[in-house]
C-alpha cells in the first residue's frame, strides 16, 4: 500500500518530540495493517476515517482516507477544533 501526507499532516508530525512521533508510528502501522480501525465520518467528512489514540495522557486522532492502492494521512492533531481543520483542508 502506497502511504500519501497532506501537508498539514506534515507540519504537525515535524513538530512532534521523538518519542511522540515513535508513537505515531506505531499507530500508523495498526492503520496499516487494518485500515478499518478508525470510525468512519459522515455528513461532510464522509470518506473520512479518524482514529483516536494516547500519547502520554494526550489524546491524538488522526484523520485519514483509504482505497485498495492508496492511503492518505490528512490530519493528526488534538480534538480541539480537529474537524474543523479536516473540513478546511478537504475543500
Amino acid at each position: 500500500m502506497e502511504i500519501f501526507q497532506k501537508t498539514e499532516f506534515k507540519k504537525v508530525y515535524k513538530k512532534l518530540h521523538q518519542n511522540q512521533r515513535k508513537a505515531v508510528n506505531e499507530e500508523i502501522k495498526k492503520i496499516i495493517a487494518n485500515p478499518k480501525i478508525g470510525v468512519e465520518k459522515v455528513g461532510d467528512l464522509k470518506g473520512i476515517f479518524v482514529h483516536k489514540f494516547k500519547v502520554f495522557d494526550q489524546q491524538f486522532l488522526l484523520a485519514y482516507s483509504f482505497d485498495e492502492v492508496t492511503m492518505t494521512l490528512i490530519m493528526l492533531g488534538v480534538h480541539e477544533n480537529f474537524y474543523r481543520s479536516v473540513k478546511n483542508i478537504l475543500k
